[in-house]
């Protein structure tokens, strides 16, 4: 419980929120992003590459990158199709873009990126202070806000929020572009505590995400989210691999370990709920 202690463990741990949270805007609207794993690995490419020689590009591209995921909401609404069947062919295209960014593991971030990632703060950990300040912003934008409320109520029910006059295709499309903004923090976030990327840095990003978004109160439909427990489902899934690693458990174990943190804690919900219907 040192300081050390803490900000090795949880060293990782603002990335994956950051993840979490995107994948939690796009959970709000009832659609599920199975390409966030690997746009933070396209992001990790250009920021250890582009941003770092060629900073106007490197933005210009992360900018792009933001305008695709809002495309990509639109498409899923204008054209009625399964958001897991257009973010599948996204994980492919970010896949393939990674790679020819970056073919092989290298690069370096941008000086002042890596300064950001390891700043070292008096007493509390920086990891810990940027997830409670992103809980509180997501929490304040999303649940105390009016337009948050809209946002959600069009995941919960979408058809008095277009009977209302919001129009469902806007609220889609900012949605996915806030899913695409925190994706890109998540990849910046990540390069720079690691200081290298490859194709492959934030593959397992999207299991996690989801799995953060559920453990911490969430669910697939309804609109029915929760940023604080978002940002706290994901900080305990990287404290049990932290603490996993540190045991030097098999990275295969490690996998399985969050996966049974996750069943554990649905079974649990799932078990709280059929006893208060009871009760009721």
């Amino acid at each position: 419980m040192s300081y050390l202690g803490l900000n090795l463990m949880l060293n990782l741990g603002l990335p994956t929120a950051l993840a979490t949270v995107a994948q939690m805007f796009v959970i709000t609207v009832n659609d599920l992003d199975l390409s966030i794993g690997t746009f933070v690995s396209f992001v990790g490419c250009v920021a250890a590459t582009w941003l770092r020689d060629a900073p106007l590009l490197g933005y210009a591209v992360l900018i792009g990158g933001v305008a695709v995921y809002a495309l990509t909401g639109a498409v899923i609404y204008l054209r009625n199709i399964p958001s897991i069947v257009v973010t599948l062919g996204m994980l492919f295209v970010w896949q393939g873009l990674a790679i020819l960014v970056l073919p092989k593991p290298g690069g370096k971030p941008p000086g002042w990126l890596h300064d950001l990632m390891n700043f070292h703060m008096p007493y509390v950990p920086f990891p810990i202070v940027a997830a409670i300040a992103l809980a509180a912003l997501v929490h304040i934008g999303l649940m105390r806000t009016s337009y948050g409320a809209i946002l959600r109520g069009s995941g919960g029910n979408p058809s008095a929020i277009g009977r209302a006059g919001w129009s469902l295709l806007k609220t889609k499309v900012v949605m996915f572009a806030l899913a695409g903004v925190f994706g890109v923090f998540s990849g910046l976030a990540l390069v720079g505590l690691t200081t290298s990327a490859d194709a492959n840095i934030g593959k397992g990003y999207t299991l996690l995400s989801i799995a953060g978004v559920i453990l911490g109160g969430g669910e697939f439909v309804g609109g029915r989210v929760s940023p604080i427990g978002a940002v706290i489902g994901a900080l305990t899934l990287t404290l049990a691999g932290s603490l996993l690693n540190f045991m030097r458990i098999s990275p295969d174990w490690q996998v399985g370990a969050q996966g049974g943190i996750l069943i554990i804690v649905l079974a649990a919900r799932a078990m709280i709920d059929q006893t208060g219907r009871r009760t009721v």
